[in-house]
């Protein structure tokens, strides 16, 4: 049987710990508990396929020598700084898994539930649910102290937008503007399950993780320590 059939996607629903989905900034949407604990262990047994696949987990390393913190493993298209391909170059030369057919409807379903009239989005901006279609996701994994810094996600040739889902331990997801990595900024506590869509006004805001909480991830979301965290694009390349 394939993902796709296997992927829990009818089970998608809120289970909130509050009012429901909360505007950040213009086109920027949290909604808490969104994936359910059995969509996260079953995301969390995919991880572990991907990451023994043909480009295994690693740390980017960026212009200059440094080495980033986080360790990704992509799907799609393969992210290096600051440019996808097709091969993971800076790794081993091989091709990147395919991005799986269950994770685009995931990643529609997602852009619909985030952009609704009960978060306060505007119209226009509910509208780029339909057809949204992302071909590539940064699969990163947060372990022992590991942080992002302020950084825009430019890299892609569309404006579609991002996608971020969290499962594990809970982060300070820091939502900033899309002028610079200073202030003015906005902590978000993402726990496991909970969903971050980003596009319009706020595609190409400036954010980062500058901290993991250690110990808080949940015990039946399939990941003992740590925080997976998957953000979905569209690259707009062909």
């Amino acid at each position: 049987m394939s993902d796709d059939a296997l992927f829990p996607l009818e089970l998608v629903q809120r289970e909130a710990r509050d009012a429901g989905p909360r505007l950040i900034a213009p086109g920027a949407v949290h909604v808490p508990g969104w994936l359910t604990p059995k969509q996260q262990r079953w995301i969390v047994a995919r991880f572990g396929e991907w990451t023994h696949g043909p480009v295994p987990l690693r740390a980017a390393t960026l212009p200059g020598g440094h080495q980033m913190s986080v360790r990704t493993v992509c799907l799609g298209w393969h992210w290096q700084p600051y440019k996808y391909t097709r091969e993971a170059t800076d790794v081993n030369g091989r091709p990147v898994l395919d991005f799986p057919d269950w994770m685009v409807r995931l990643g529609q379903k997602a852009v619909a539930a985030a952009y609704t009239s009960e978060a306060g989005v505007e119209d226009s901006l509910a509208a780029l649910a339909v057809g949204y279609t992302p071909d590539a996701a940064l699969v990163n994994f947060y372990n022992d102290g590991a942080a992002m810094g302020m950084h825009q996600d430019k890299d892609e040739r569309s404006n579609a937008p991002v996608v971020s889902l969290s499962i594990g331990e809970a982060c300070v997801f820091r939502f900033g503007n899309t002028k610079t990595r200073t202030k003015p900024y906005t902590d978000v506590e993402l726990r496991s399950g909970d969903l971050f869509v980003f596009g319009g006004p706020s595609r190409f805001a400036y954010h980062g993780i500058p901290k993991v909480l250690p110990g808080t991830a949940p015990e039946d979301c399939g990941l003992p320590h740590g925080r997976i965290n998957i953000t979905m694009r569209v690259t707009g390349l062909s």
